[in-house]
Order: structure tokens, then C-alpha cells, then sequence
């Protein structure tokens, strides 16, 4: 039988829901503590905001009678990431399912815009999700293509974990702890290098396509370059990401929003991340040493790459290189970029998204 251990959770799910719905108790359901922080840590600082709410959390991998039990007698449930067994996972009218998702705005294909086998589990999946948060009008017909999710249960809000670009931050202090981190200058620049992973695996070790020597030689005197690998980038590529030379590996630093916010120009490829970046206005380079393959092979993205990514568009390290050292980086598209992403960039998303379930009937 297909999806027999989601079916399975579904089962468990049922045997708890004679119990009355609790209606100031709100679950997330998440992967690890790590994956909490972001959106869901926004919805439930926002919603201490607004009284004495009790919150649980439903571990996918540590699984426990009582937590089907808080599951199922929780007046709002919000996750960020997919999660199968919901499927089979039938709330009572009361409780309101809410899908916040991880990643910002519209960029490269996913669900079912890039995985057709998926399509059906993500149907069932969304039938027992009321609403699904995203940042634009403008990608409401991407979103509900990939959740395979009717369009009216969409609800551009906002993106919560952006309200962390509005408060107030000690930008001096986080980049001094940075710097003392990594044995950094703070003197220099930030260059923060993140790429994507990619399926084909000769292409996820950038240093065979970075010349660090020559990158250090033209640009070392203003700046440290910071790389940041994908964490799925362990399941495809084998062997060591790393080089001699003058960089510093800041993939294992805690919090991505602070080295966005430190940095002075991102160099990334098809990651989302520059979505995020762009708000705040700074450079945006495109390292696509492997752009052919990468459309041929992976999956694809909503709009035209080349037309549409709010800085220039880079193949090799020597047009890397020119592009920060002329100071060409296209800047003029950024604004346009992100009004297509955000309708509101205001510190205000996770209010916006807590009014609005707490003023829902059900």
C-alpha cells in the first residue's frame, strides 16, 4: 500500500479526536528545534503578544501518543515545510491548519511544478490545509500550482521571519562577533558566496570553478569572502568542499538573517536566499558556471533567469571578478524584483497573519 506510514500516522492522528478542541492551544509542527526558528518563531512571538496562548510542538520523527493528542485538540496548527501524513490527517472544523512554507517569494520550481509524483499526496495534503501564507499576490498562481492548493486558500500576508530586518539590531556588534568568530579583519567587507546544491554532483564543489588566488589577488584588500554551503549539500557531494587560500567556511554560522544582514554584497546561482537579500537594496551577483546544465537538468524556475534576477549574471571567475571590482552591479532591477516578491515590506507580515487567523471563523 502506498503511503503506508503516513496512513499510518493518520490512523493515530483519529484516535484522539473525541477530545474537545482546546482553543487557545496552538501546535507547529516541525523537524527538529533548528527548523522552529524563522516563520514559526515570528507566528508564536506574535501571538504572546496577544494573550495566554499554550504551544506544543509535533516532532515528524519523535513520536508520541500525547503529541497526536495535542495535535488533534489544537485550535491552530502551522507548519513550514511539507508534511505527508496530513493527508490522511482529518482536523476537526475548529482547528485551523495553516502552511507559513520556508522559502521566500517565487524563484526556482518545487512540489508539483517540478515533481509530478508528488502531485497527488500534495492534493490530499492541501484539502486538509486552510490557508497557505505567501509574500506576493503576484505568486499565488505558483504557489497553488506547487501545493496543488485551490487559489482561495491562499493569502498573501507576508513573509513573518522578514519582521527580523525591522527590529533593531546592533549591526556593529554582530559583525564584530563575526569577525572574532572567523579571525576576520573588521575592516573588511563582507562577500558572502551561497550557492545552491545541485543534483549533478561535479558541479557542487565551487572551488573547481572559483579561482580563489585570483579572486584574493583583486579583492582581498576590502574584502573577506564568507561561504555558506546549502545543508543538503552533504547528501550530494561526497568528498571535501574547501581550498587553501583566503575565505572563510561560515556555513555552520547559527543564523543565516544575521550574515544577510552583515554582508555587503551576495554572490550566489539559483538560491533563494537572494530573494531575502534583495530587500535590503545591497548587490546581487549570479555565479552560473553550470547555467546550461542547470536548466536542462534540474528543475527549473517560474520566470525567465536571465531577464528577471535583479543583478548581473556571471559564468566563469574572471566575470565575476570585473563586475565587483567595476561596482556593475545592475542595481536598477532590484526594486522591480522585489515589488514582483513582496507587496509589503514593513516589519508587519507575522501581525498581519496573526490578525487574520484570530478574526477567522471555524
Amino acid at each position: 500500500m502506498k503511503y503506508v506510514k503516513h496512513r499510518i500516522y493518520g490512523a493515530l492522528f483519529s484516535l484522539f479526536k473525541v477530545f474537545p478542541i482546546k482553543k487557545n492551544k496552538i501546535t507547529f509542527i516541525i523537524d527538529s528545534k533548528q527548523s522552529f526558528k524563522g516563520n514559526l518563531d515570528y507566528i508564536k512571538k506574535e501571538f504572546e503578544k496577544r494573550g495566554n496562548f499554550e504551544f506544543d510542538f509535533f516532532y515528524k520523527d519523535k513520536i508520541s501518543l500525547m503529541s497526536f493528542k495535542s495535535l488533534a485538540t489544537s485550535r491552530y496548527v502551522f507548519l513550514n515545510d511539507n508534511f505527508f501524513p496530513l493527508a490522511f490527517m482529518n482536523f476537526k472544523d475548529d482547528t485551523i491548519v495553516t502552511q507559513l512554507w520556508h522559502a521566500p517569494g517565487a524563484f526556482k520550481k518545487f512540489g508539483a511544478s517540478s515533481e509530478v509524483e508528488s502531485r497527488q499526496i500534495l492534493q490530499k495534503a492541501s484539502k486538509n490545509t486552510d490557508f497557505l501564507i505567501v509574500s506576493s499576490k503576484n505568486i499565488i498562481d505558483y504557489y497553488s500550482e506547487a501545493f496543488q492548493i485551490p487559489k482561495d486558500k491562499i493569502r498573501p500576508l507576508g513573509l513573518p521571519r522578514a519582521d527580523y530586518y525591522f527590529e533593531n539590531h546592533d549591526v556593529e556588534a554582530i559583525k564584530s562577533r563575526f569577525c572574532k568568530r572567523y579571525n576576520v579583519s573588521p575592516d573588511k567587507k563582507i562577500i558572502l558566496y551561497a550557492p545552491t546544491f545541485r543534483d549533478e554532483e561535479k558541479f557542487n564543489n565551487v572551488f573547481d570553478y572559483l579561482d580563489l588566488d585570483s579572486f584574493n589577488d583583486a579583492l582581498g584588500e576590502e574584502y573577506v569572502l564568507a561561504l555558506r554551503l546549502h545543508p543538503k549539500i552533504k547528501n550530494f557531494y561526497s568528498d571535501d568542499i574547501s581550498s587553501i587560500g583566503d575565505y572563510v567556511d561560515c556555513s555552520d554560522y547559527p543564523s543565516e538573517q544575521e550574515l544577510l544582514l552583515i554582508t555587503d554584497i551576495l554572490i550566489t546561482d539559483y538560491s533563494s536566499i537572494m530573494i531575502e537579500f534583495a530587500m535590503l537594496g545591497r548587490p546581487v551577483v549570479f555565479f552560473t558556471y553550470d547555467f546550461d546544465s542547470y536548466l536542462r537538468e534540474e528543475r527549473g524556475f517560474y520566470f525567465d533567469f536571465e531577464s528577471t534576477v535583479p543583478g548581473p549574471i556571471v559564468n566563469d571567475s574572471s566575470q565575476l571578478i570585473d563586475v565587483i571590482v567595476n561596482g556593475d552591479f545592475k542595481k536598477d532591477k532590484l526594486s522591480g524584483f522585489v515589488r514582483t516578491q513582496f507587496d509589503e515590506i514593513d516589519g508587519k507580515s507575522s501581525a498581519r497573519v496573526v490578525d487574520f487567523l484570530l478574526n477567522c471563523e471555524g
